[in-house]
C-alpha cells in the first residue's frame, strides 16, 4: 500500500470519526458562534467604524488554543485507551503516515470552519471598501496557527490515554507559546529578553502576518512548530514498538530527533538574524517602500543617517511596534544601495548616545506610565528616529508615529499610522533645506527666461528707466553662474507696429500702464518667467530695485525641484480690515500645523491689495466680507499663473447656548467666482450618506423636552467616498473617504479655454434645504427628525477644479483705488491706476473651491474624531493633495493616505445595522446545516455501497 494511499485513508477515516460523534458538529457550532460574538459584541464592529475585519482574527491565538485541543485530545488517547493502538504499532507502515493523516484530518475541519466565516468579510466589502490583503493573510495566519496547536494537541493526546488529561495538556502546553509573546509575560522582562520571548510567542507572529505581511521568518516559525510536535508525535509512538532494552537503534532515534528539533530552532534564530524575506499584501503596499520614496532616495548625494532611538523597556502597547519599524527603516538602508546608513540605539545603555541625543539633536526620554501586577511607575522611554543629511537634520517622535484608536471597550488599539509617510518627508525635507543651502540652478531642469516687456526710454518715467537699469545689472550677474538655465530677453511691446503689445493683451492680458489718473502718455513695465511649461509674472511691487532679488529668486524656485515651497493661508480675519475678529467655530490650527510639516507657510494679510511674491500657492478659507482689495489680491495672484483653493459657503455654522444653527455668511467673493464660472448656491446639501457628529439634540419625552450631547448620524456631514471621489484625478484618487460638513451645491458653467473637473460630489441620494435650524430632532424611537422624505434627489458638486486661461474680475468693474503702488513715496510721483493689471492668465492658473466654510476647521475635525474613535484627517490630506498637485510635487501624494484607520464605514440605520448582524447569524447557521446536509449525503452513498458489497 503507497504512502500516498494509507495517508488517504487514514485521514478520511478520521473525517468520518469526527463527523459520526458530536466533536466537528461542537467545533464547528462553537468556533463559528465565538467569531460572531467576538466580531459583533465584543469588538463592536459597527461602533469600532473601520472598514476591516481585524476582529475576526484577533482573538484567534486564544480561541484556537481551546477549539484545537478539543479537537484533537481524543485522536491518539481514544486510539491508546480502546486498544486498536497495539494494532497500528504493528502494522508493516511508517507512523508518519498514521500521525499526518490524522494531521490533515483536523486541520481540514479546520479549514472548513475558517470557510463559514468568509461570509463577515464579503459583509464588510459589502458595506464599504475592504482591503482584501490583510484578510488573505489573516486567515493564512490563522490556519498557520491552527496547525500549530493541532500538532501539539496530536502530541499530548499521544501521550496519555486520558481524552480530559489530554484536553488540559494541550491548552497548557499552547497557552505557554502563547503566553511567550504577550504583553502580560513581557512586561516582567526588558530589553534582548523581552525580545527573544516575543519573538518564541505564537500571537506575536500572528500580529505581524494579519497586518498583511507574509515574512518569510514568521511563516518557518509556524512550520518549524508543527514539524517539532508532529516530529515529537511520531517519535513518541515509535517508542511504543521498543523494547525495555536501550539498543543503537533507540539511540539512533532519539539523536535523529534531537537534531531535527535541534535544527528547526536555530534555523529560526539564523532567519532572524537575516534581511526580512516578505511580501507586503495591502493595498498601496502599507509596510513597503512605495515607488515615491525609492525615486526620493535615488537623488541622494551625500550618505544620509537613519538613527533609531529606542529604549529596551517602554510602553507595553509600544513595544510591539519597534520591530515593524526596525524591519521598515532597514529596507531604507537596502533601497538607498549604500547611501543609506541605519542605526539602532538604546540611550539607556549607552550615556554618551543620550548626551549626544539630548544636547545635539534635542530628543529627550518620553515619560510612560507602565502598571504590572505589584505597582504602578513612570517609564522614561525614547521611541525616536533622526534624520541627518549634511548638517540638516529631522527628529521623529512616537507621535509622529503612532495612530490610536478606541475600541468600544475603552481599551486603545495602537498601530503605526504611516510610517513610510512620515520617515519619506522628514527626509525629503532635509534634502530639500540641504539644497536651498547650494545652487538654485542646480535644481532646475529646463532654461529659464526672463523676459521684460518695458517701453522704450523715451516713454517710462526716469523712476522705471533706473529700475530698468538696475535688475538688468542684477539679472545679468546670475547669468555666468546659470549653468545656462537661465537668459535675459527685453522686449518692446510697441515696436513693429504693436504686434507683441497686442500679443501679449490677448494672452495674458498685459495692458498699458500710465504714470497718473488722466495722463495720456501710457508705457509698458511687465516681468515674466517662462519655460517651456509655464509663464509666470514677477510682481514689480513699488518698482523699488531692492525688492527685485527677493522676487526673482522666488519666481525661479518655482521652476525648481528639491525646495520647500511657501504656501500663503489666507484665513479669516486676516481678510478683513484690521481689528476683525475670526468668526465663530472657524478656527484652523490643525490645517497651520499640517501645512507647515511639509512646506513653509506664510500667514497672508489680503488687506495690502497684493499676494507676497514667495507665495507659490495661496488658500483662503472661510472668507467673509472680502474688500475689494482683498478681492484684488487674489484675482492679480491668479492672473499672474498661480494656485488659489478657496474653502466658501453662503453658510457656515455656529452655536448659539446648546443650539446649532446655519448663519448667513457674506464672503464678498461670490461675484468673483461667478465671474469665473462658478456659482455657490445660497442652499445646503444634505445627503442620506452621512458621516457621525456629536451634536446637542432635542429629545421629547411626553409633554418634556431634554437637550443632550449624542453622536447622530448627521445628513449635512456629508460622507464622500466611492463615485464622489473623481477616481481619475491624482487629488483625489487615493482618498478612501472624505467627511465634508455644511457644503452648497455649485453650479460651474466655465468660460471659454477653461477646463472644469468635478473632485467632489455628494451621492444621489441627496437633497437641498435652505433652512437655518440645523439642529436634530431625537424621536422617541431614537430617530433623527431630518428626513429627505418627498424632496427631489439629486447629485451635488462640492468640490471642483478649474483651470485653464482666465480673465480678470477687475476688466469689467472699476480696479480698487489703493494698489499694491500706493505706498510709494510722494516724491516719486507713479501709480499704478486701475488699467494697470493683468487681464488675463496663463494657462498653468488653477482655482479649487470646495463649497463649506467649516470644511477643514478644527471644531469639524474634532468632532469626527470623537464621532469615529479614531484620527481623522480626510480634510487636509485633501488640501495636501491638491497643494502638492498644483506645485507638481507628487513624492508625498501616493503615500499620504496610507493610514490604517482610513477606511471607515458609512453610515448606517440602526435597524440595517441589526439586520446586517442578523444575516450573518443566518449565513453561519446556514453553512452548518448545508455541511451536515452534505455528510447525510455522503453516509448514505456509502452505507449503499458498503450494502451492494454484502450481497
Amino acid at each position: 500500500m503507497g504512502p500516498d494511499l494509507v495517508l488517504f485513508r487514514v485521514a478520511r477515516k478520521e473525517l468520518q470519526l469526527f463527523f459520526a460523534s458530536p466533536v466537528a458538529w461542537m467545533f464547528l457550532a462553537s468556533f463559528l458562534a465565538v467569531c460572531l460574538f467576538v466580531f459583533f459584541w465584543v469588538e463592536a464592529f459597527f461602533a469600532r467604524n473601520i472598514a476591516d475585519v481585524r476582529p475576526l482574527f484577533e482573538w484567534m491565538p486564544l480561541l484556537l488554543i481551546f477549539l484545537s485541543a478539543a479537537l484533537t485530545m481524543r485522536s491518539w488517547s481514544e486510539e491508546r485507551r480502546s486498544g486498536t493502538l497495539e494494532h497500528v504499532l504493528t502494522l508493516p507502515v511508517s507512523l508518519w503516515q498514521f500521525v499526518l493523516g490524522k494531521f490533515i484530518a483536523c486541520a481540514l475541519v479546520l479549514m472548513l470552519a475558517l470557510a463559514g466565516t468568509l461570509l463577515l468579510p464579503l459583509t464588510v466589502e459589502g458595506i464599504a471598501s475592504l482591503d482584501w490583503g490583510p484578510v488573505a493573510a489573516g486567515y493564512l495566519a490563522t490556519f498557520l496557527l491552527g496547525c500549530s496547536y493541532l500538532s501539539v494537541g496530536l502530541f499530548v493526546s499521544s501521550r496519555t490515554d486520558n481524552a480530559i488529561v489530554s484536553l488540559i495538556g494541550s491548552v497548557a502546553l499552547c497557552g505557554l507559546l502563547y503566553l511567550a509573546g504577550s504583553e502580560l509575560l513581557l512586561g516582567f522582562f526588558g530589553g534582548s529578553a523581552a525580545e527573544f520571548l516575543r519573538l518564541m510567542g505564537s500571537g506575536a507572529r500572528f500580529e505581524s502576518i494579519t497586518r498583511g505581511v507574509l515574512d518569510l521568518r514568521d511563516l518557518y516559525y509556524y512550520f518549524a512548530i508543527t514539524a517539532v510536535f508532529l516530529g515529537l508525535n511520531i517519535f513518541a509512538l515509535e517508542r511504543g514498538r521498543w523494547s525495555e532494552r536501550s539498543n543503537s537503534h533507540h539511540r539512533s532515534w532519539r539523536f535523529g530527533v534531537t537534531l531535527v528539533v535541534l535544527n528547526l530552532l536555530l534555523a529560526a534564530l539564523w532567519l532572524h538574524k537575516l534581511p526580512g524575506v516578505r511580501t507586503d499584501l495591502t493595498e498601496g503596499k502599507l509596510y513597503s517602500l512605495s515607488e515615491p520614496s525609492e525615486t526620493l532616495l535615488t537623488q541622494l548625494e551625500e550618505p544620509l543617517l537613519i538613527r533609531g532611538y529606542f529604549s529596551e523597556r517602554s510602553h507595553p502597547l509600544l513595544a510591539p511596534l519597534v520591530p515593524q519599524l526596525r524591519d521598515l527603516l532597514r529596507e531604507y538602508a537596502v533601497t538607498g544601495a549604500g547611501k543609506i546608513r541605519v542605526e539602532f540605539v538604546d540611550p539607556a545603555e549607552d550615556a554618551a548616545a543620550e548626551k549626544q541625543a539630548n544636547e545635539e539633536y534635542g530628543i529627550q526620554a518620553t515619560p510612560f506610565q507602565v502598571a504590572d501586577r505589584y505597582q504602578s511607575a513612570l517609564v522614561n522611554a525614547y521611541f525616536n528616529v533622526l534624520i541627518q543629511y549634511g548638517n540638516e537634520k529631522e527628529v521623529l517622535g512616537f507621535s509622529d508615529f503612532i495612530e490610536v484608536k478606541m475600541a468600544a471597550g475603552g481599551d486603545p488599539e495602537v498601530l503605526l499610522r504611516n510610517p513610510e509617510f512620515d520617515i519619506t518627508r522628514a527626509i525629503r525635507d532635509v534634502l530639500y533645506r540641504y539644497r536651498s543651502g547650494g545652487e538654485l540652478f542646480d535644481q532646475i531642469s529646463k532654461p529659464v527666461t526672463l523676459r521684460a516687456y518695458v517701453s522704450d526710454d523715451s516713454k517710462l518715467p526716469q523712476l522705471l528707466v533706473d529700475y530698468r537699469d538696475a535688475i538688468r545689472r542684477e539679472a545679468e550677474a546670475l547669468v555666468p553662474n546659470s549653468q545656462n538655465k537661465f537668459s535675459i530677453d527685453f522686449v518692446e511691446p510697441e515696436a513693429k507696429g504693436g504686434a507683441e503689445a497686442a500679443r501679449i493683451l490677448e494672452e495674458w492680458g498685459f495692458q498699458p500702464m500710465i504714470t497718473a489718473l488722466g495722463d495720456e502718455n501710457e508705457f509698458y513695465f511687465y516681468l515674466t518667467l517662462e519655460d517651456d511649461h509655464q509663464v509666470i509674472q514677477l510682481p514689480t511691487g513699488r518698482f523699488d530695485s531692492s525688492d527685485f532679488s527677493d522676487a526673482l529668486e522666488a519666481g525661479l524656485r518655482r521652476f525648481a525641484s528639491g525646495f520647500t515651497r511657501t504656501i500663503a493661508l489666507a484665513l479669516p480675519g486676516s481678510s478683513q480690515p484690521r481689528g476683525g475678529m475670526p468668526p465663530q467655530g472657524h478656527s484652523f490650527g490643525t490645517l497651520q500645523q499640517t501645512i507647515s510639516q511639509d512646506h513653509s507657510i506664510l500667514m497672508e494679510d489680503l488687506t495690502d491689495g497684493s499676494v507676497d511674491a514667495s507665495a507659490d500657492l495661496l488658500i483662503v478659507m472661510a472668507p467673509e466680507t472680502l474688500e475689494a482689495k482683498a478681492l484684488f489680491a487674489v484675482d492679480q495672484y491668479l492672473m499672474r499663473g498661480g494656485t488659489v483653493i478657496v474653502a466658501t459657503s453662503p453658510r457656515s455654522i455656529e452655536t448659539r447656548g446648546t443650539a446649532l444653527q446655519l448663519r448667513r455668511v457674506d464672503s464678498g467673493m461670490e461675484d468673483w467666482l461667478a465671474h469665473q464660472g462658478i456659482r455657490v448656491e445660497d442652499t445646503v446639501v444634505l445627503d442620506d450618506r452621512q458621516a457621525a457628529f456629536p451634536v446637542p439634540v432635542l429629545r421629547r419625552v411626553g409633554e418634556y423636552e431634554f437637550r443632550d450631547m449624542q453622536f447622530v448620524d448627521y445628513p449635512y456631514l456629508l460622507d464622500i467616498r466611492d463615485d464622489g471621489l473623481n477616481p481619475d484625478h491624482p487629488i483625489t484618487q487615493g482618498l478612501p473617504n472624505l467627511t465634508v460638513g455644511w457644503a452648497s451645491p455649485l453650479s460651474v458653467s466655465p468660460q471659454e479655454n477653461i477646463e472644469s473637473t468635478t473632485l467632489l460630489s455628494s451621492s444621489d441620494k441627496a437633497w437641498l434645504s435652505a433652512q437655518s435650524d440645523v439642529m436634530p430632532t431625537v424621536t422617541d424611537s431614537g430617530h433623527s427628525s431630518f428626513s429627505g422624505a418627498g424632496k427631489p434627489r439629486q447629485k451635488a458638486e462640492v468640490g471642483v477644479l478649474l483651470s485653464g486661461e482666465f480673465t480678470s474680475f477687475f476688466d469689467e468693474v472699476p480696479t480698487p483705488a489703493a494698489s499694491a503702488n500706493d505706498d510709494l513715496n510722494e516724491d516719486r510721483e507713479v501709480e499704478t491706476p486701475s488699467t494697470a493689471l493683468i487681464s488675463k492668465s496663463p494657462s498653468s492658473s488653477r482655482l479649487i473651491v470646495v463649497s463649506s466654510n467649516d470644511f477643514a476647521s478644527d471644531q469639524v475635525l474634532s468632532g469626527v474624531i470623537a464621532a469615529s474613535g479614531t484620527q481623522y484627517f480626510g480634510p487636509l490630506e485633501f488640501l495636501m493633495n491638491a497643494v502638492d498637485w498644483s506645485l507638481q510635487d507628487s513624492s508625498l501624494m501616493n503615500i499620504r493616505s496610507r493610514a490604517h484607520f482610513n477606511r471607515t464605514l458609512p453610515a448606517l440605520p440602526k435597524n440595517m445595522q441589526a439586520r446586517i448582524e442578523y444575516a450573518n447569524y443566518a449565513g453561519a447557521l446556514i453553512f452548518l446545516i448545508v455541511i451536515y446536509a452534505v455528510w447525510l449525503l455522503q453516509r448514505r452513498r456509502r452505507e449503499k455501497q458498503l450494502g451492494r458489497v454484502l450481497l
